[in-house]
């Protein structure tokens, strides 16, 4: 593919950094061929079909289930194909709402007011005008039609109301009022419910996001008063479709048939819920009369937040939502591995948008569509991987991260064998901050390729700038909200998160192309760069002789983190001293892991390992992670079988690290403590026997 003379100073630079630098898993006799091969595939990321994918599949607004979706499907279908994959579609009929139905907002008393529950039309911003565009809404709130006094309940988080119950708040029978962050959204109406409320209204505050922080759309890039946030309000045990767990929601039409739930007895929403704009809030907000607010709940509005509305404000909250049978299609295009086809590299992520999605989720699209055509061009040259690439777009994931949950739930046992890696990419081109978080055996890998792509319009690399002046850049623990879960919290398959960040209208119907080219990357340069990094990542990952995990990291980070959990445990009992089954197996895992590490890097280094010993240790490699994966799960949701790594329950979004002991700390329990230190040991102590395992073969 030809290079345009505005990248063949970057690429240059890119490859004296390749030939300076070794890559992990390789024989030294592998080593040079390996490092061709990077920097013909750098050579064949063009920059420009980054900014032609995602003007395409962001012409319109295409939420799950709607014609407009299909085009953006067909279209990743052709071009996948295009570049020589071969493409397959997944489809499933999952249950879910895709349209708003009908919704109103009003303040009855003392004045009556309708309240807007849209975007406004800008002249500055031709997209905003698509008469396709919906309310602002959120999945899965519950049909009704309310009228109330009003509470503010701040984020609406567990500490939040646990706080107004203290304060002798009584929320049976009124409309709460919340903004959003803190927790995921779901959580908002969930403790909403419980403690008894009848109605919820979520808005997003200026001073999180909006006039507060700098100038709002179009001028500038935060929330205008408008702006309105939408989401799914999903918080079942499990992740995906709703009337499935556990099992594949396949087509209703197709020849096997799969049990599925009553809705009205899986434990949905009850109470109507609608998303608005702080302009909107603040009419109600505004009229608050009761008692002033903790300090730390005031918002970014010009005057005093009351926590109460009192008898004389009174709102209505009416959602008339519809739920039904969506068919829902992922696809999956493969490059055949030439070697280990039945080895698994897997990236991926959603198409599926709440509006255009040129930030959230199409970004992502648009990169892995652009690493596509680069990876074919590299086969056209003689280069096709050694193990197989599949690079997978999900469907319906803002309702409830849906079409990923029910492809891994249908492979379930097919990826718990082959796949090595799963990577993925929502909204993966988001700004121009890098950014990653990752399974312990997989950081090293991210690090290492950052080193050797250039950041765009500058002379260093991304490594360098992503670490700025620590040592080296910080990687994260993967949390919820997106199409890892079920790979990593399910079945146990090591998965990273990574690309670009910053300022986005997020969920909005403001997330589009132009909002992209004004504010996200007017260069268009980060979408080919991350394809450069990640791709790197993956050709790594799929020719290694030996797959290029960080074996020793395990034990390096659980280190870290049962110091963490031994002083949470603390702060609950003072006389807690620590888990005296799990030390024990640490420290067998740490001389496991150095020995292993040892041994490998002794083999590498020497001339030849046989294929049959290859084969048994990368299918060794690949069964590590599945350690962690215990068939009793979490005592809060027992679809989620990692011991390691689970979304925290009680906000949706965070990391939890420990997840068994996390919980107990949560709810403020030491009954099970012993449980845990047993059921970590033993599954330490399951690796560390890997570990060995594979040792004594090199």
């Amino acid at each position: 593919m030809k290079i345009t003379s505005k990248y063949a100073l970057l690429l240059g630079t890119v490859a004296l950094t390749l030939s300076a630098q070794a890559q992990d898993g390789f024989l030294t006799k592998n080593q040079e061929k390996q490092k061709s091969i990077e920097s013909t595939f750098l050579q064949s990321v063009n920059f420009d079909r980054f900014k032609v994918h995602l003007k395409e599949i962001t012409k319109n607004p295409h939420i799950a289930g709607t014609p407009e979706n299909e085009l953006v499907q067909q279209y990743m279908a052709k071009i996948m194909e295009d570049a020589g994959m071969d493409v397959k579609l997944y489809p499933y009929d999952v249950y879910l709402p895709n349209d708003p139905g009908e919704s109103h907002l009003e303040i009855v008393s003392p004045v009556k007011m309708t309240l807007s529950q849209q975007e406004a039309i800008l002249e500055e911003d031709p997209f905003s005008s698509d008469p396709r565009l919906h309310l602002g809404f959120n999945a899965f709130s519950g049909s009704g039609d309310v009228t109330a006094e009003v509470v503010y309940v701040n984020y609406g988080t567990r500490e939040d109301f646990e706080k107004l119950a203290e304060m002798g708040v009584d929320l049976n029978g009124k409309v709460v009022i919340a903004r959003y962050g803190g927790n995921f959204r779901g959580f908002k109406a969930k403790y909403a419910e419980q403690y008894g409320a009848i109605g919820l209204v979520v808005y997003t505050d200026p001073k999180d996001n909006g006039y507060t922080k700098g100038k709002v759309y179009p001028e500038g890039p935060y929330y205008n008063e408008t702006t309105i946030q939408r989401g799914s309000m999903l918080t079942l045990e499990w992740t995906g479709d709703p009337l499935t767990p556990n099992e594949p929601a396949l087509p209703l039409d197709g020849p096997v048939k799969v049990d599925r739930l009553d809705p009205k007895d899986v434990a949905l929403h009850h109470i109507p819920v609608t998303p608005i704009g702080y302009g909107a809030a603040k009419e109600i907000l505004s009229r608050m009369e009761g008692q002033a607010v903790p300090e730390a709940w005031q918002g970014g509005l010009p005057f005093d937040y009351k926590i109460e509305g009192g008898s004389n404000l009174k709102v209505r909250v009416m959602v008339d939502q519809p739920s039904d049978f969506i068919r829902a299609n992922n696809v999956i295009g493969t490059f055949k591995g030439a070697k280990n086809p039945d080895e698994w590299i897997i990236l991926g992520a959603h198409f599926d948008a709440w509006s255009f999605g040129a930030t959230d989720p199409n970004s992502g699209t648009a990169m892995l569509l652009t690493l596509s055509e680069a990876l074919g061009e590299l086969i056209k040259q003689g280069h096709r991987p050694d193990r197989s690439i599949l690079i997978g777009h999900w469907d319906a994931e803002e309702q409830g991260v849906i079409g990923s949950t029910e492809w891994v739930e249908h492979f379930r046992d097919e990826l718990g064998a082959k796949a090595i890696t799963y990577m993925n990419f929502d909204g993966g081109v988001n700004g121009r901050n890098f950014g990653a978080s990752a399974a312990p055996t997989l950081k090293k890998l991210i690090i290492d390729a950052s080193k050797e792509v250039s950041y765009p319009d500058s002379a260093k690399t991304v490594y360098e700038i992503w670490a700025g002046k620590q040592a080296e850049p910080r990687i994260g623990n993967l949390g919820g909200g997106s199409d890892h879960i079920a790979f990593y919290m399910h079945v146990g398959v090591p998965s990273m998160s990574g690309g670009t960040g910053g300022l986005t209208p997020y969920h909005s119907n403001y997330d589009n192309f132009h909002y992209y080219s004004k504010f996200v990357d007017p260069s268009f340069k980060m979408g080919g760069a991350v394809a450069q990094l990640f791709g790197l990542v993956a050709l790594r990952l799929a020719n290694g002789d030996v797959i290029p995990y960080d074996v020793p990291r395990y034990a390096q980070d659980l280190k870290g983190h049962f110091e963490q959990a031994v002083k949470n445990v603390q702060a609950l009992d003072p006389n807690f001293k620590e888990f005296d089954q799990v030390n024990a197996a640490l420290a067998k895992l740490e001389a496991s892991s150095a020995a292993y590490q040892q041994k490998l890097d002794a083999a590498l280094e020497g001339k030849k390992i046989s294929k049959k010993k290859l084969k048994y240790i990368n299918k060794g490699l690949i069964g590590l992670e599945k350690s962690w994966i215990d068939p009793k799960g979490m005592y809060y949701g027992e679809w989620y079988k990692s011991l390691y790594v689970c979304n925290d329950p009680f906000s949706g979004y965070a990391s939890w690290i420990l997840p068994g002991i996390q919980y107990e700390v949560a709810i403020r329990s030491t009954e099970r403590l012993e449980e845990w230190d047993t059921r970590y040991a033993a599954a330490i102590l399951n690796l560390s026997q890997k570990i060995d395992q594979l040792s004594q073969k090199l």
